[in-house]
């Protein structure tokens, strides 16, 4: 059976090293505000830079990473078996996104359409081609990195690869006042950041995984039977990061014909991806090796019993999390983005998409925590078929609302697609024995966490009354926010002591003796 420090602490690393990144990714957010607003060139460089991030999420993090690390986590106990896979499987990806790149160069106005056809016929159209262009080939070096970080993580090595956003998100900040204190010109500036910093990233966790023993050469791929199996399984995986991507796409698409929306629901994004990122994607990068190990040894209870104390772990920190995002969307938005080009009115639909996206947050996360029970088992298929049924409640609700609601229809279907994925998964497991079955604890302590977040946030409800001068007024607004921050962290913390939620004494033992 895991350790519940060891599982913890491997989260809490990840988790550390992303709350970094998205930090930095507020302060570069919040530059990015300040400098262009939700103006064309905005929107134009935000629709460039979604094209690269989205097939990396498709063939490196939605595919060829969910079925790499299950393979690849069984194969350890024969480092030379295990170096070999994972240089082929690397030779594969390098090859295989040559091609796309060289693809995408070609039709990079036929892609830009099928995300933001509103930009047709307006100066952002072509802004997002060119800016498309110097910015796709980020996702070889990213998708690269993914792999890399995908093989640390089965070793558990999580450092390396959670740090490496970071980079992202420093070498953008960097170009953001380069651009400024050298008159460059701010669109092509951030336009070639994106692929300086995707090298940045990669040589980062290459090293790491040099490292750790693992120095893969790139060669003429050999389709072995261990890359076919590998490729069966990320086809269907491939295919459900492609229907998430259609949900992005959906969205983009109802929003770019409203000026300035695609802006918001980024923003809105942005804010709502920092507790999702920290919680939802760290454990689910610490859980499905972790999982892939167990079942390797036939360890179904130990397996069951990790991926309790995960979600524990999750909806201690997701659901609490929901609530402040909920109440506290209004002054959040406006304290770290109303200045310069982003105006009040920004504030207004940025928020408003903020609280609908904060309302799927646990279901976002609770996502990340059930599809390793799928990966970890090499079922692939089943979470594909799972995500289309998802993309046909976006589809609905964006398309069939966006007269009535406009943009924030979009922010409404990706929400309820978030809460249909999830009953599906949970449904799921229902044939694979004991899995993803809630034990007491976790039972027991959801309760208390749900009836302590609620108490939290009356809390902060009181505290945005009593601070509202506080919180609207330039040069204290910063303090004010932090007072009801850590005012709400002060009584979460303390009604869960009082509830007896967990054994503190318990934990401090854990933490003092390492596990």
């Amino acid at each position: 059976m895991v350790r519940p420090f060891k599982l913890l602490k491997n989260i809490f690393t990840v988790g550390f090293w992303t709350l970094v990144s998205r930090i930095l990714g507020f302060c570069r957010d919040v530059l990015f505000a300040a400098f262009l607003g939700a103006g064309p060139l905005a929107e134009a460089f935000l629709i460039a830079f979604t094209l690269p991030n989205m097939f990396r999420r498709i063939f490196a993090e939605g595919a060829l990473n969910l079925a790499f690390v299950p393979l690849f986590s069984k194969k350890l106990d024969d480092r030379d078996q295990a170096r070999e896979f994972a240089e082929n499987s690397f030779s594969v990806l390098i090859t295989f996104l040559l091609g796309l790149i060289i693809l995408a160069q070609l039709f990079m106005p036929f892609l830009v359409l099928a995300i933001a056809s509103g930009f047709s016929g307006d100066e952002r159209f072509d802004l997002a081609v060119l800016f498309g262009r110097i910015a796709f080939p980020y996702v070889l070096f990213i998708s690269a990195a993914a792999l890399l970080s995908g093989l640390l993580n089965s070793l558990g090595r999580f450092v390396a690869a959670a740090a490496a956003p970071v980079l992202l998100n420093a070498f953008f900040i960097l170009s953001l006042f380069s651009s400024y204190w050298l008159e460059w010109d701010i669109g092509l500036t951030l336009a070639w950041t994106v692929p300086i910093a995707g090298i940045a990233q990669f040589v980062l966790v290459w090293f790491a995984a040099l490292k750790a023993g693992f120095n893969l050469r790139l060669k003429l791929p050999k389709f072995s039977p261990e890359i076919k199996k590998l490729l069966i399984l990320a086809a269907p995986a491939a295919l459900t990061g492609g229907v998430v991507q259609v949900n992005l796409l959906i969205g983009r698409q109802v929003a770019s014909f409203t000026d300035g929306a695609v802006a918001w629901l980024s923003y809105a994004d942005r804010l709502y991806q920092l507790p999702l990122g920290v919680v939802g994607i760290a454990v689910g990068i610490v859980l499905l090796p972790e999982l892939s190990k167990k079942l390797a040894g036939g360890d179904h209870e130990g397996g069951n019993y990790t991926f309790n104390r995960a979600t524990e772990a999750a909806m201690a920190l997701t659901i609490p999390a929901t609530v402040a995002l909920i109440t506290l969307a209004f002054p959040i938005v406006s304290i770290l983005f109303e200045r310069g080009a982003f105006t009040q009115s920004d504030t207004l639909y940025t928020s408003q998409a903020l609280i609908i996206y904060a309302f799927g947050l646990p279901a976002f996360v609770l996502q990340k925590v059930y599809q390793p029970i799928y990966f970890a088992r090499e079922n692939t298929r089943t979470p594909f078929n799972f995500a289309l049924v998802s993309m046909l409640v976006n589809a609905v609700v964006a398309i069939g609302l966006a007269t009535t609601l406009g943009f924030l229809a979009s922010a409404l279907g990706t929400t309820l697609a978030g809460w249909a994925m999830l009953g599906l998964l949970v449904f799921g497991t229902r044939k694979y024995e004991g899995a993803g079955k809630f034990d007491s604890q976790l039972r027991r302590n959801l309760t208390k966490i749900i009836i302590v977040s609620i108490i939290m946030g009356s809390t902060l409800i009181l505290g945005d009354f009593v601070l509202d001068a506080w919180l609207y007024q330039p040069g204290i607004r910063y303090i004010g926010l932090a007072i009801l921050v850590l005012g709400g962290l002060l009584v979460y913390g303390l009604a869960h002591l009082i509830m007896g939620t967990w054994d503190w004494n318990q934990l401090k033992g854990l933490i003092r003796n390492r596990g």
